[in-house]
């Protein structure tokens, strides 16, 4: 198969994925808008009171009323689980899409933005996809999926850039161990913040989205995973560019943002293990840190260019 045709088919795959992460995005907000709610109430003065149909009730001090939750349709719950397959089948064409890539240049197919952002949200839904065959997340599923058909219709309508060579500093085995590790990172990056949005949106009483504590835990536990490799793609990128540029750091922008994104989330952890914080404070640190995160991705090589200019848009 010649490279024209792999890259055609690479193209064709991205604009599949778009639509089938589309698809199962409407899925996942069917079944989050009408499943069943949850009530996440403080536990200070709650208390559970018995219902007795056609009788008045009388509220105690210090008790706050829940109201009935009503039962939810069938179809909802079936809506999440055809969102669910949707979304692995527009894995599977995001994949693709990835390897044909890889396929039609004969390299690493993350040399270019385009590229990178296709890789990138292919990550973030390796991730989401991941968590849920350990616990039930599919309330992430409409969050993570507008993301992900926002960065492939981004990276199609902005970012394309045609299939072709790159230039020497690319060509390089270091492609395969920096920029891998800082994709795979960012995909659990994304997750929790995703998680964290959710977090801070999320009311008392009942509400379709899960307990805070639900989400802050699916937070907190992808940025445990995602940390650790974010610290090697900063070490690698440093021994990269020590291998092409003859030093191991420059302060060029990418590498400074790099080093506060991985500050930022190490406040996080630390706030949690040492000083204990927790809830609203916490997740407030960890989306400053996504923040960070997401102007080093993009915001640097479309704002601030640098040493890792060849990363840009149109390149």
């Amino acid at each position: 198969m010649s490279a024209e045709v792999l890259a055609e088919a690479s193209d064709q795959l991205v604009v599949g994925a778009v639509l089938l992460y589309l698809a199962a995005m409407i899925g996942f907000a069917l079944e989050l808008a009408y499943g069943r709610a949850r009530t996440d109430a403080p536990a200070k003065g709650r208390v559970k009171q018995p219902v007795t149909v056609g009788a008045p009730q009388d509220e105690a001090p210090g008790q706050v009323a829940v109201p009935a939750d009503p039962e939810p349709p069938a179809w909802a719950g079936t809506a999440g689980k055809v969102g669910m397959a949707l979304a692995w089948v527009g894995w599977a064409a995001n994949a693709s899409a990835i390897v044909t890539r890889g396929l039609a240049v004969e390299r690493w197919p993350w040399g270019n933005m385009y590229e990178f952002v296709v890789a990138i949200c292919l990550a973030a839904v390796t991730a989401f996809l991941a968590t849920q065959l350990r616990t039930n997340v599919r309330f992430l599923g409409p969050f993570v999926m507008v993301v992900a058909v926002l960065g492939l219709g981004a990276a199609v309508k902005f970012l394309y850039t045609a299939a072709g060579p790159v230039v020497p500093a690319l060509n390089s085995y270091w492609i395969a161990i920096h920029v891998s590790a800082a994709i795979l990172a960012s995909g659990l990056f994304i997750v929790a913040g995703a998680a964290g949005v959710l977090y801070l949106i999320r009311g008392d009483g009942l509400s379709r989205l899960p307990t805070r504590s639900d989400l802050e835990r699916v937070a907190h536990r992808a940025i445990v995973v995602a940390f650790p490799i974010w610290t090697f793609a900063v070490i690698a990128g440093a021994l990269w560019a020590d291998k092409a540029w003859g030093r191991y750091w420059g302060w060029d922008p990418k590498e400074v943002w790099s080093f506060i994104t991985w500050v930022a989330y190490a406040a996080y952890l630390h706030a949690r293990v040492t000083a204990g914080w927790r809830g609203r404070a916490a997740t407030i640190v960890q989306l400053v840190a996504f923040a960070c995160l997401m102007f080093n991705l993009v915001g640097v090589n479309i704002f601030l260019g640098g040493m890792h200019s060849y990363a840009d848009v149109g390149n």
